[in-house]
């Protein structure tokens, strides 16, 4: 289902882009009437891109601050504005207790997921006061409300994404820019991949519907999120978990 017109004269990023739920909510965008910069360091980018009818790419590591504000400069200058800002980029880091928890795997997971989406934020926070309307959807999960066990630093992050959002949605209450995180469950996506079977099937059996979520659902939460409709809910949290978490 699409919603015809829904995006008529918006422009998002969406980082993460090339892939996964991030592709998904361009692909639902551009069908709605938006324009989409995707911002990816992922080798399938170019081909994301030439899918998607050839919409503007960059590649960045959003780890890097100085990337990311080059990558801000350069979408402005070819988009004339961005009214929508889509935060998917993520890994999950390793998979292990906390007291055998690699060192490089945890600062590398807070440098994309938290600090990272921090800098995307920041970056583009300015371009919307000036335009005096924005959606901002910071992807976070329900291991940000619950902690999944051996998945420290993935959990500790998407923490720390739901309460960075809180701050910003309310700094920006008064500004016409909403600001939301949402929540999913483990859902299909390529992120999976770096998971062990066994980790994934742990995150199956929380979820009271029996299954994983999809791709699309997850999607179709977002888009609303960053739709001009989403006008009274700002700084809190939209689920997609399957009965995983109800608060």
């Amino acid at each position: 289902m699409s919603f015809a017109g829904r995006f008529a004269g918006r422009k998002a990023i969406i980082t993460g882009g090339a892939s996964g739920l991030g592709r998904a909510v361009a692909a639902r965008i551009l069908a709605e009437g938006g324009t989409v910069s995707l911002w990816d360091m992922n080798v399938a980018l170019g081909e994301a891109r030439a899918e998607l009818g050839g919409v503007h790419g960059v590649h960045v590591d959003v780890a890097d601050q100085q990337a990311v504000a080059a990558a801000a400069a350069e979408t402005l200058e070819a988009l004339g504005a961005v009214d929508i800002l889509v935060c998917s980029a993520g890994i999950t880091g390793a998979t292990a207790p906390v007291h055998e928890y690699p060192i490089d795997s945890w600062l590398r997971v807070v440098d994309i997921n938290l600090n990272g989406l921090f800098y995307c934020n920041r970056a583009i926070v300015p371009a919307m006061i000036a335009g005096g309307y924005g959606r901002i959807v910071n992807v976070a999960s329900v291991a940000g409300k619950e902690g999944n066990p051996n998945a420290s630093a993935y959990s500790a992050t998407k923490a720390a994404v739901i309460g960075l959002t809180k701050s910003l949605g309310k700094e920006l209450a008064g500004k016409g820019i909403i600001a939301n995180a949402i929540t999913p469950a483990t859902f299909e996506s390529p992120i999976l991949e770096q998971l062990p079977p066994a980790q994934v099937e742990y995150m199956r059996s929380r979820i009271p519907m029996g299954r994983l979520g999809e791709v699309h659902e997850t999607a179709a939460m977002v888009c609303f999120m960053a739709s001009e409709e989403c006008s009274f809910t700002t700084a809190s949290t939209f689920d997609t978990s399957g009965g995983r978490t109800t608060y």
